[in-house]
């Protein structure tokens, strides 16, 4: 139990189809790959049958070469959720950390936050090169090889970023934010990180927009005493445990 008036919020975000309204890195495979292809390593990787990285690798390998110039013309057709920008500025009125963290790359969201004004927020994702001849490499700066299930291990950026004094949020939608909302005191969620909650009984606020998400923070803010969720301090006190 906590009963002090001023409360750290630590705010984790996911980036594709939850601060976007589709799912970018999707959309891009299925534009300049092989969309049946992709449909089967996509499938292969829900079933837990090869990890994120892996999965990253077979379907960048179906882009023989990337357009740039195309490249740059499906991102003008990729929009942020409308009340993102608007969220953003509620957590920095707040003192509210927010930090993005992707299982996505650089390659288009940095591209599209520099677009929208929004380059000063702190992410963190995997990275994509592209070689002379337009193909294009996945690297996993952020992987830890005891959690393979992402290239980017979201778990790790949330215990590093965070104290004990912290109450610790995570906003999502999909599968590659199925380990982090474990570690975590307040869940939003959608589609199928909503299903994935409610499958495994872990308690979560749905979500359509970021103005439900402030209207929900503005109650927890306020709040007099404001429970830390047990299984996710238990399973943080596990990892420092181990080292």
């Amino acid at each position: 139990m906590d009963t002090r008036k001023d409360k750290v919020f630590k705010i984790f975000i996911d980036f594709d189809g939850t601060i976007t309204t589709k799912d970018v890195g999707e959309a891009f495979v299925n534009t300049f790959g092989d969309p049946l292809r992709i449909r089967e390593i996509v499938q292969d990787w829900i079933d837990e049958k090869i990890t994120s990285p892996e999965s990253w690798f077979l379907m960048f390998d179906t882009i023989k070469t990337l357009d740039f110039d195309a490249f740059l013309k499906f991102l003008e057709g990729i929009e942020l959720d409308p009340t993102f920008k608007d969220f953003v500025e509620y957590c920095r009125s707040n003192g509210f950390e927010i930090r993005v963290l992707s299982d996505g790359f650089d390659l288009y969201i940095k591209r599209i936050f520099e677009r929208e004004g929004l380059a000063s927020l702190e992410v963190f994702c995997n990275r994509a090169e592209i070689n002379d001849e337009g193909r294009l490499k996945p690297i996993f700066p952020y992987g830890d090889e005891h959690c393979r299930f992402c290239g980017n291990c979201k778990r790790n950026h949330i215990l590093t970023n965070c104290s004990d004094d912290d109450y610790i949020i995570y906003i999502g939608d999909g599968y590659s934010d199925k380990c982090p909302v474990e570690y975590c005191d307040f869940i939003f969620a959608k589609a199928s990180l909503l299903r994935y909650c409610e499958i495994n009984r872990i308690t979560y606020f749905p979500f359509s927009s970021f103005n439900d998400v402030s209207k929900k923070l503005e109650e927890l803010k306020i709040k007099k005493r404001l429970k830390k969720k047990y299984q996710a301090e238990l399973k943080r006190f596990e990892v420092f445990k181990q080292g």
